[in-house]
């Protein structure tokens, strides 16, 4: 599942790194849960969880079986 998250996390990484912004994949848990850090101008913007649901969270589920919920850790 790892390798398939790193995939989908480079497709992505570019749409964040247009703002100023990087994501760096931290864990993928057995239940499905992969959580991320976001990093750059994407750690402390104000749309950092609705950049995490709608953009990450949304494309891994679809794209990765297994996925259940993406979370950000510090």
């Amino acid at each position: 599942m790892q390798e398939q998250v790193e995939n989908a996390l480079a497709l992505i990484r570019p749409i964040l790194q247009q703002d100023g912004g990087n994501i760096e994949l931290v864990e993928c848990s057995p239940e499905g849960v992969v959580r991320v850090r976001l990093q750059g101008h994407c750690k402390g913007c104000p749309h950092q969880q609705q950049t995490l649901k709608s953009l990450v969270e949304k494309t891994l589920v679809k794209m990765v079986d297994g996925v259940t919920k993406v979370e950000a850790v510090v």
